[in-house]
């Protein structure tokens, strides 16, 4: 797909290493002007490309390559090179199945993955003082890559430096086993790598390292909720965006529960031996891991230096950098999960089956509760019945808690995104498919980037809804505020607690600030 990496196989790769490093042209080094595509960084020179909207340098090692007896270590810095490094093209993506997104229909066994992506705004001369937006990707914490979201006109329009970044993922960035050093946690802790590469050379690229935002959405934006409680991350970041991103809670996995888990997982690989079970799984290969994965729990891990205490209790106790916040969820969260349990099998959810999925989902002592909040005669079908109750329980009702938990205690501001109308992610736009997913889970994401490197197919309307939220955005990363020219401010919570920012077209009545989101949402059934 459209700006994503292609790597070569086996006997091109010596090639392509060979001619990544070239004698370094001193006079383009100094990092500054929309014309200097060769930056030092503290490792050292890559060079990168002239865009139409700035500069882009893809791939740029921030992490030494975590394999051998790297794998399931904490990163560590990367060798410094001479010359100069090659960076016109993504990196390898992290170890993880395929899936339906564009570019993901083959597998990925790559460990030599810990890089990042810089995407600079034109300049005038070597200014160094621009805001910088560090993005975490989605994709539950076992797929995905920085490559997903292409920020150049983000960049462009706000003014600041987008960095993506790419984390190991699945069993390669959560196994947790005992006696493994900081075990269940590695792809946090790649994070913060990141964000210390990025402290040390922002500046390089025209960025303020003291002017960091971190953002993300779904599993990015619950890496960010993480981030927020992490002490290891404090200093790294001044201001926070999480989309979609408060699921569970925010919650990570006990100690005890996630060593259970790794065990269960070695065991499956014939690796039982306590003493030898971490050298065993070093041996594996990285397609037989990734084969065994399926099944268990790859979510960080509480009760260590990374995480001593759930995120939920750091909020409440103000035990975390009280930095402004921007939380929200998407309107119909739930289609996305819904279409692919029941219409995308090509087995639509029919209304004598509604009540037992209900209870399967929730549980029989909750599922009565939940159908007299979700009767079958308020939805056009059973699934869409079922998606909202799933999207109210999974998303936006934890939105809503976390705003009422860091309101005290720091500046939170909500939005929700609500445009019903606009075309689904290129993913489900491949479908074929007449589903009516709304503003479904991860669908915002093409209103701020080019979301897989692909220009969304949208109305003027909907185009004009871009602009929007992307100066809503551009201003809370430039000031910690989010704020729109001739439009509402996105509510903070500690004035005006439950109101949110609802973002949507012109013709629906254009951005608002809207008071019912707990009771849209039914957030009494779902305890918030």
């Amino acid at each position: 797909m459209t700006g994503r990496a292609r790597r070569c196989l086996g006997v091109l790769l010596g090639l392509i290493a060979a001619l990544a490093v070239v004698p370094l042209p001193a006079a383009h080094a100094d990092g500054g002007g929309e014309g200097a595509t060769v930056v030092r960084t503290t490792a050292g020179a890559v060079r990168g490309e002239v865009t139409g909207l700035g500069r882009q340098f893809l791939g740029i090692p921030y992490a030494a390559d975590p394999v051998g007896k790297l794998r399931w270590q904490p990163p560590r810095p990367h060798a410094r090179w001479s010359g100069v490094r090659d960076a016109t093209d993504f990196s390898n993506r992290c170890v993880q199945g395929s899936s339906w997104d564009p570019g993901y229909e083959q597998p990925t066994h790559t460990e030599d993955c810990l890089s990042l992506n810089v995407y600079a705004p034109k300049t005038k001369g070597a200014q160094r003082d621009r805001p910088v937006l560090v993005w975490f990707h989605g994709g539950g914490l076992t797929a995905g890559a920085g490559s997903d979201v292409v920020p150049d006109t983000f960049a462009d329009a706000s003014g600041a430096v987008v960095v993506t970044i790419n984390y190991r993922l699945g069993a390669m960035g959560f196994l947790s086993l005992p006696g493994l050093q900081e075990s269940g946690n590695y792809g946090m802790l790649d994070q913060q790598a990141a964000l210390r590469w990025v402290r040390a050379n922002a500046a390089r690229f025209g960025g303020d390292a003291d002017k960091v935002t971190i953002a993300g959405e779904s599993a990015g934006g619950r890496s960010v909720c993480d981030q927020l409680a992490s002490p290891g991350a404090r200093g790294l970041f001044r201001g926070a965006v999480i989309q979609s991103g408060a699921y569970d809670d925010c919650n990570a996995r006990t100690r005890a529960a996630a060593d259970a888990d790794g065990l269960a997982f070695a065991k499956k690989l014939g690796c039982e031996d306590a003493a030898t079970v971490a050298a065993c799984l070093r041996a594996k290969p990285a397609a037989e891991l990734l084969k065994a994965q399926s099944g268990h729990n790859w979510n960080p891990v509480v009760g260590s230096s990374f995480l001593p205490r759930q995120p939920a209790e750091a909020f409440a106790s103000g035990e975390y950098p009280r930095v402004p916040v921007v939380n929200g969820a998407n309107r119909d969260e739930g289609t996305l999960f819904a279409f692919g349990a029941y219409d995308g099998a090509g087995k639509p959810l029919t209304a004598e089956q509604y009540p037992a999925a209900i209870r399967n989902a929730f549980g029989a002592e909750k599922a009565e509760q939940v159908l007299r909040a979700y009767p079958l005669s308020a939805f056009k079908t059973p699934t869409l019945a079922y998606a909202a109750a799933v999207g109210d329980q999974l998303m936006a009702c934890p939105a809503d808690r976390l705003n009422s938990r860091i309101a005290g205690t720091a500046p939170v501001y909500a939005y929700e995104f609500a445009d019903e109308t606009g075309p689904p992610f290129a993913s489900l736009r491949n479908l074929d498919t007449d589903f009516p997913f709304g503003a479904t889970h991860v669908n915002e994401l093409q209103y701020l980037f080019r979301h897989f490197g692909l220009e969304a197919p949208f109305t003027a309307a909907e185009k004009k809804l871009s602009r929007q939220m992307t100066a809503y955005w551009s201003s809370f990363v430039r000031t910690g505020r989010p704020t729109a020219p001739g439009l509402p401010a996105m509510p903070e919570q500690s004035r005006t607690p439950g109101k949110v920012l609802t973002l949507q077209t012109a013709p629906a009545g254009g951005p608002e600030v809207s008071g019912d989101f707990g009771k849209r949402h039914h957030c009494e059934v779902w305890g918030g």
